[in-house]
């Protein structure tokens, strides 16, 4: 789990008190959060994956953290308004906007380009549609719009242009391994140094970060959970982000310093906090 210390430092959870974890993954975060609370009080916890919410809570209740200290639902975060309904208002809210590690770890799901599977990248695998059936809706007009505005990809126009290619000559872009053969040919004009590999790399984690935050429509369901967020929160309630990339990290600001002018916030932290250099070097 990411920042651990400085978002246990920063949300000074007390016993008795009632939280938030936007998205339970591996429930690390949400663990420490517990540990917080000394047995006294409670945490809702949401997740759309309904295999890996399992084997969390399963996992959190065999480490003493039961149904009396956390309450797992199986739904979007941006539905914490109707939590909030049924439990009053929340002393304290996490959200982690990074993909777990279970989910890039297991090749079925197609985060990874790291290893061959379905191109897939549905955080829900039971709802909506694939990565690989997305790709054959869009135009190349909106390929490129959704590399640039999702990933801020500076290859956006090669990328697009090869897909498109890559359809038109009847070929199929079902799996991960096909779409970073896609990448790697849209790059073939880069000079061949040590410096393309990396270029490689990085346009591949780009690309298919693009792809999955436009199959689960992350920046909508962000906005719509951010502008919820002051009309839940308890009096003297404390909200923590913790955003992965700049599309993430433009909106959250965005939409806070509208409801900070608004009144909707008595205290918005000026300062970003961002890991520390042990925590990225531990983290490779």
């Amino acid at each position: 789990s990411i920042m651990v210390k400085e978002i246990l430092d920063f949300l000074n959870i007390q016993p008795g008190e009632t939280g938030f974890d936007a998205t339970l993954g591996y429930g690390g975060h949400t663990k420490a959060m517990l540990q917080c609370l000394n047995g006294k009080g409670h945490i809702y916890a949401t997740d759309v994956d309904p295999e890996e919410s399992v084997k969390t809570k399963k996992r959190l209740a065999e480490q003493g953290f039961g149904e009396e200290l956390l309450t797992v639902k199986l739904q979007n975060f941006c539905t914490i308004d109707e939590i909030a309904k049924e439990v009053g208002g929340f002393d304290f809210i996490l959200a982690d906007l990074g993909v777990s590690s279970m989910q890039i770890d297991n090749p079925e799901r197609g985060f990874s380009y790291k290893v061959e599977g379905p191109l897939d990248l549905r955080l829900n695998p039971d709802k909506g549609i694939s990565a690989a059936e997305r790709l054959r809706e869009l135009t190349r007009d909106e390929i490129e719009g959704m590399l640039r505005e999702n990933a801020d990809e500076p290859y956006a126009e090669q990328i697009a242009k090869e897909i498109m290619k890559t359809f038109r000559q009847g070929k199929q872009i079902d799996t991960t391994g096909q779409l970073k053969e896609v990448i790697e040919r849209a790059l073939v004009f880069l000079p061949d140094d040590k410096e393309k590999k990396d270029t490689i790399k990085k346009t591949c984690q780009r690309t298919f970060q693009a792809l999955r935050i436009d199959v689960n429509s992350e920046f909508e369901v962000l906005e719509e959970f951010l502008e919820k967020l002051p009309h839940i929160l308890a009096p003297g309630g404390r909200v923590a982000i913790l955003t992965f990339h700049s599309g993430e990290d433009r909106l959250v600001k965005k939409i806070w310093k509208r409801q900070q002018k608004e009144g909707l916030w008595s205290e918005v932290a000026k300062n970003v906090i961002r890991p520390s250099k042990e925590e990225c070097h531990r983290n490779g």
